[in-house]
């Protein structure tokens, strides 16, 4: 490994509203490297990347690479340094070829046209050179998650990128899939291409990455060797305290069913069925884990219960009382609570203050008003209340929830899901893309209610989190229930990975046992 091949010296950003992003941030990697970035949410790491990648100007600091001073003020002035960026959401048009997307802006031309045959020699020729095998004439909405990662590698590599950086780059994949995209960072890295892993998962870090630099509140707590830190070590330099990695259990004595669902077909918006005649049930204090490759039919599922989708045929029983022609908040009567997979679009008012987005859902009634008029004292000392409890860190309850970190923003939407004494909660991706310290709260949470009585449907993409906290399981792949585990516990994550991806099917009889009464 050699010396430092880039540089970002007592990088600042301060931002209109004197928030402070960076504080004099160090941050180096060295050439044939990969080098974990990682830190709570707000930390300041996608700040620092952004300015490194030329989506935001530093106010103070500078930026050298191979020793030599440069100015990033656009993500095409990065690229032509050689720095490139695959996003954790892919910037990738599924109605295109892989071809089509990866030549995009850099099209050749013939006679004034896109040279398409010129554009797949180029996809075939960089494919071999770094031995990721794509196929240059499939529909990007066609491939596996996997392969959509592996286009936007290429694609960063096709445009000249020596510096990769990968933002939570396994946040979906299968083990399977993290096992091939290592052996592909490997490969780079013997290359000579040095590549930047922001990440939370601390077990991938330790056993992909060589040295890590770790962000607290905008500020660097150092850079490290990793082989002479452990995930706690690296925990506690994130938040500044211990925090508990593992989930804390008792074994789950679940009651009677709160929610049966039967023979439920969801199509899309082209006829196609993305839920294929599938039941199971929720019993009162038990955790079902939904697992499987994301669009596999857990969205719709989610959608199908909350009242979000519609569903074609079948049967949804909350309660004793089938759905089917009820609106959202009917729904939500029933004490049904939902942690939407998208935060931002189904989970909060982004413009609101924290205070108006935890009312959002009890404001009409009868309690929160006096004389005809909102009961104001009465809400504050309730959303103050929820601050406090569920750890939430803002100036006050005015704040703009656009203005908290994304673990923040997800504690205002567990606070104000979890707060109403519900009887159900369908929770979608609880911990995507937050800190450890937001994730062991959240994780923390979701037991209690499960000792509570609460019956909870947990679907997550993150195996480690499905095999901790579920009492019971089932796999997911292309609309089916593939999979059933009576206890989680029995199951490791390489034989959920097989089920995920079709290389395994249990029948329709042994799959039956979901149904803990007919």
């Amino acid at each position: 490994m050699e010396e430092n091949i880039l540089v970002m010296e007592k990088i600042t950003k301060i931002y209109g509203n004197g928030f402070v992003a960076n504080k004099d941030v160090d941050f180096a990697v060295k050439k044939g490297e990969i080098h974990a970035l990682v830190g709570e949410n707000g930390a300041g790491k996608s700040t620092l990347m952004k300015i490194l990648f030329g989506a935001e100007t530093a106010d103070f600091g500078r930026i050298l690479l191979n020793g030599q001073s440069i100015k990033v003020d656009s993500p095409i002035s990065a690229i032509k340094h050689g720095i490139g960026m695959v996003h954790q959401h892919f910037m990738l048009a599924p109605s295109l070829t892989v071809a089509e997307n990866m030549i995009m802006g850099i099209e050749p031309k013939k006679y004034g046209f896109i040279d398409y045959d010129k554009a797949v020699k180029m996809c075939e020729e960089v494919s071999k050179k770094y031995n990721l095998a794509i196929d240059p004439n499939a529909k990007v909405k066609d491939l596996a998650v996997g392969i959509k990662q592996k286009v936007e590698i290429l694609k960063a590599l096709l445009r000249g990128a020596e510096i990769l950086i990968l933002d939570e780059p396994t946040a979906v994949l299968t083990p399977q899939e993290t096992d091939e995209l290592f052996s592909q960072l490997e490969k780079l890295r013997e290359k000579g291409h040095t590549i930047i892993f922001i990440s939370h998962k601390l077990k991938e870090i330790k056993q992909i990455c060589n040295r890590v630099t770790i962000l607290r509140h905008g500020k660097s707590m150092g850079q490290y060797n990793l082989q002479d830190l452990s995930e706690q070590d690296i925990s506690r330099l994130m938040v500044g305290r211990d925090v508990i990695l593992k989930v804390k259990k008792e074994k789950a004595k679940p009651k009677e069913t709160a929610l049966k669902v039967r023979d439920l077909v969801v199509r899309d918006n082209v006829g196609k069925e993305v839920l294929k005649h599938i039941s199971f049930n929720v019993r009162k204090g038990e955790i079902l884990g939904v697992a499987g490759i994301e669009g596999n039919g857990q969205r719709e599922i989610a959608e199908s219960i909350t009242g979000l989708g519609e569903y074609v045929s079948g049967r949804i029983i909350i309660k004793g009382q089938d759905i089917k022609h009820m609106s959202i908040r009917e729904i939500r009567e029933l004490g049904t609570a939902h942690i939407p997979e998208d935060r931002m679009t189904y989970g909060i008012s982004e413009e609101a203050a924290i205070e108006d987005n935890i009312i959002s859902d009890r404001f009409y009634k009868r309690e929160y008003s006096k004389k005809g008029l909102f009961d104001n004292k009465k809400i504050e000392r309730e959303v103050d209340g929820l601050i406090k409890d569920y750890l939430i860190k803002c100036d006050d309850r005015t704040q703009p929830v656009r203005m908290l970190s994304g673990g923040n923003i997800q504690k205002v939407v567990v606070a104000r899901e979890c707060s109403l004494n519900p009887d159900l909660i369908i929770v979608n991706q609880p911990t995507r893309g937050i800190d450890v310290g937001a994730i062991e709260f959240v994780r923390k949470r979701l037991i209690e209610l499960r000792d509570e009585g609460v019956s909870i449907l947990l679907i997550s993409a993150d195996l480690n989190e499905i095999l901790e906290l579920s009492d019971s399981l089932m796999v997911m792949c292309q609309g089916e229930i593939v999979a059933y585990f009576k206890e989680s516990e029995k199951v490791t994550e390489q034989e959920l990975g097989e089920y995920m991806l079709g290389l395994k099917k249990m029948t329709k009889e042994q799959v039956g046992g979901i149904m803990h009464e007919k």
